[in-house]
């Protein structure tokens, strides 16, 4: 019979709590001094599989998000991008609770780590890249997984194509005006009540804890 296994960061000389993302495996574990806290599998933008399609499409922007920052009510607007979620080293700096609209698409519980990309809740998530860019998680595990991070700390995305000292803070590839966006509805939709945590809890679910035995890297 097989011991427990022990994962182990890649980083382990990162913030004492940290994040690695693995887009080749669509894995994403929180170390919490090194100890797993919490392995979920999750989705990334299309772009990580080897594509580099485009998409256009008329979008949502709740107020506070890009491209609405000072508004007081949700906007529509047609807009590009590629669907990409850049390998590098970034740190989380905004945590919101409830559901958000961005020009990436809809979220839910975001933890925003790269510009708008955001690890954060939706109601699909295959085990594949389906995203604009931003890391999907199971909506259950985004019910509680602002309480298993921090603002400041680090987060670590590999790519399988270089290691993410190498890229830095990559930025993500803008979006951009759709030319041949039409509406002839209003520009402005009700908005969402949310709320931006400033500090957040460090406890962590039972349920996550990972047994100590022989021990293995993370993928």
């Amino acid at each position: 019979m097989q011991d427990p296994l022990e994962i182990l960061p890649r980083r382990p000389d990162a913030t004492p709590n940290h994040t690695e993302v693995y887009l080749p495996e669509q894995v994403l574990i929180v170390f919490r001094d090194n100890v797993p806290a919490i392995i979920t599998h999750i989705s990334s933008g299309t772009a990580s599989s080897g594509t580099d399609e485009e998409w256009c499409e008329e979008v949502t922007i709740s107020p506070g998000e890009q491209d609405n920052e000072t508004g007081t009510q949700a906007i529509k607007k047609g807009v590009c991008g590629v669907s990409w979620t850049p390998g590098g080293v970034f740190k989380f700096y905004r945590l919101v609770v409830g559901r958000r609209e961005s020009q990436l698409g809809g979220m839910y519980n975001p933890v925003y780590f790269n510009k708008g990309i955001a690890v954060h809740g939706a109601q699909e998530v295959p085990d594949v890249p389906a995203s604009h860019g931003c890391i999907r998680l199971p909506m259950h595990i985004s019910e509680y997984f602002q309480t298993l991070v921090s603002k400041g700390d680090q987060v670590f995305v590999f790519d399988g194509v270089k290691e993410p000292e190498e890229y830095g803070e990559q930025s993500p590839r803008f979006n951009w005006v759709d030319p041949n966006y039409t509406t002839t509805t209003s520009s402005t939709v009700p908005a969402k009540t949310t709320t931006t945590i400033a500090t957040t809890s460090s406890t962590v679910p039972t349920a996550t804890t990972t047994p100590v035995g022989t021990t293995t890297v993370a993928p």
